[in-house]
């Protein structure tokens, strides 16, 4: 138990345990994706629930970066008093939060942002409505909107920044052969295709400077028909770390889903918690970066055995803490009884329908 809560740092930021909240979407945003109280509260029970670094939900750094509805945006400095009031209440319950930059690029919710989504190729066959390929000149504007999503999340008061490259988001679309097809600089090679992700690293570096944290999201593979795979994965990771970034939070599969991905779905045993462990241990290796593995971790026991075996140096969680936000202090306290998650994934349900992220299993069961 001690390593899991040992005290850790992450350039300079210091974190009370080894446990981290999944970025996810709870549909809890302003419409305009600003920080509401109730976002704030949200976060701050993480705090409360002891969880040693919180990821912010996905954060889209331009308007025509938006996924979808009552989404967190960081695109303008006038969602700053929501943003720092959210960052202000974690503190207060002794917590640490970064904050997730994110783009939707080919999967942008045309009728939210008013915009023809934006993809790095014009894939014909795949969109059912019209996609506009990037221009050189939209990837460094879109390189300028992280960098200044980054400047606001410091502002705001965060602890540090995640770039969001995976699951089939803008960045992770470039790093994808089956989204990029480009023959410019940007695509082809698998260094072309890590360029757009390495100018943003860079932008953000230079934005936020060396001292503050910055971390990244990636999949280790896409899961789909000649998506990323290991081998191309790693050596982004290396390009990662020679690039300075501080941590890899290892995940994969995509927005389009895809027969091999490993099942989100009924994890009630330890042999299908962990599913991106293997890649996490050959990334883990390769790279030398802190990792972050998220991806069914469900038991102590489990997380215990990734942190001791050296495949991981966190364990990130989601759904079991939409669940149970007070998980890590109960595993804290000696009861050691795995997250009462089921993995049935209803909690979207009510997000979907405009009343915010929660577990519906729990609500039946005290009804």
């Amino acid at each position: 138990m001690a390593a899991l809560f040992e005290e850790t740092r992450l350039n300079g930021m210091v974190l009370a345990n080894r446990f981290v909240r999944s970025a996810t979407w709870e549909g809890m945003a302003g419409d305009d994706g600003s920080a509401t109280p109730r976002l704030a509260d949200h976060m701050a029970a993480l705090a409360r629930g002891g969880v040693g670094l919180i990821i912010s939900s996905h954060a889209y750094v331009h308007r025509n970066g938006q996924a979808g509805p009552r989404q967190l945006g960081v695109y303008s400095d006038d969602l700053l008093p929501g943003l720092t009031a959210m960052a202000d209440a974690v503190h207060e319950n002794n917590g640490k939060i970064v904050l997730q930059l994110a783009h939707a690029g080919f999967f942008a919710a045309a009728g939210l942002t008013g915009h023809p989504p934006l993809a790095v190729s014009n894939i014909e066959g795949i969109a059912k409505s019209p996609r506009m390929e990037l221009t050189q000149k939209e990837i460094g504007q879109i390189v300028l909107a992280f960098a200044e999503g980054a400047t606001r999340a410091k502002n705001a008061g965060f602890d540090g920044v995640q770039i969001h490259s995976a699951h089939g988001y803008l960045l992770s679309q470039f790093l994808s052969p089956a989204f990029n097809r480009r023959t410019d600089e940007y695509g082809g090679s698998i260094e072309n295709r890590a360029r757009a992700l390495m100018d943003v690293l860079r932008a953000v570096r230079s934005a936020v400077g060396p001292d503050y944290p910055v971390l990244v999201k990636m999949n280790g593979r896409d899961y789909i028909d000649n998506g990323l795979g290991l081998e191309d994965s790693i050596q982004v990771g290396r390009m990662l770390a020679n690039g300075g970034i501080d941590a890899i939070e290892l995940s994969g599969g995509f927005l389009t889903g895809g027969k091999l991905s490993p099942s989100r779905m009924g994890i009630h045993s330890e042999e299908k918690e962990a599913y991106f462990r293997q890649e996490a241990k050959a990334m883990r290796e390769q790279t030398g970066v802190p990792l972050i593995l998220v991806g069914g971790n469900r038991s102590f026991r489990m997380a215990e055995g990734i942190v001791s075996e050296g495949i991981a140096d966190y364990i990130s969680m989601s759904r079991p803490l939409i669940r149970e936000p007070g998980l890590i202090n109960r595993w804290k306290s000696g009861n050691l009884a795995k997250s009462a998650c089921i993995s049935d994934n209803q909690c979207f349900g009510p997000a979907m329908a405009g009343e915010g992220i929660y577990c519906v299993t729990e609500k039946k069961e005290k009804a």
